[in-house]
């Protein structure tokens, strides 16, 4: 029976694309996420809590620490290569050790977007976990609106699986969701 693979879990794996070095996310990082998760344009299409101060930014950032020390998580910080700049986060939000099965999920500044710069990070991710960690799915949850992640999630082959309606609820009303998959079929 194949095993998720935990050795990522001794020492966190840095990826490097063309233009980004994926680490972890640092308390040092609380700014660039605050500013991410209080924009407007980066939440239209997310169904999470509005951030409301730095704290929660920093509260945030312990909690992803804590679920990669706790072998549950992984995420990244997306630093563009040439200045250091944090400008997205991605990683696995949730594994399901039995299933080898992870969820994905991320942001990305608006200041990047249609520069094919989250195609770069959500692949090393995702040919991480098949690869390195032995992941037999990977799974996206996305509303249904948001076109520019589900174009990135089916160029990088991912498939609809699922199309829920008012399955969440976020600033008053309610929010269909629709789940993508890729199946690693070694």
């Amino acid at each position: 029976m194949k095993e998720i693979s935990t050795l990522c879990f001794q020492e966190f794996p840095v990826l490097k694309t063309d233009r980004l070095t994926l680490r972890e996310i640092r308390e040092s990082d609380a700014s660039e996420i605050f500013d991410m998760r209080t924009n407007d344009r980066v939440n239209q299409f997310m169904a999470r809590p509005e951030m409301g101060t730095m704290d929660d930014s920093v509260q945030l950032i312990k909690r992803t620490n804590e679920a990669y020390a706790n072998k549950q998580g992984i995420g990244w910080a997306g630093i563009l290569r040439d200045n250091n700049a944090i400008i997205g986060t991605c990683g696995f939000n949730s594994i399901d050790y039995p299933n080898l099965h992870a969820e994905i999920g991320g942001e990305l500044s608006v200041d990047y977007w249609g520069k094919n710069i989250a195609v770069e990070a959500v692949s090393a991710i995702v040919n991480f976990g098949i690869h390195e960690m032995n992941l037999h799915t990977i799974e996206a949850k996305v509303s249904p609106e948001n076109r520019g992640a589900i174009f990135l999630l089916e160029h990088l082959g991912f498939k609809k699986e699922a199309h829920y309606r008012d399955r969440v609820y976020n600033k008053g009303q309610y929010m269909d969701l629709a789940v993508y998959s890729i199946i690693n079929a070694h």
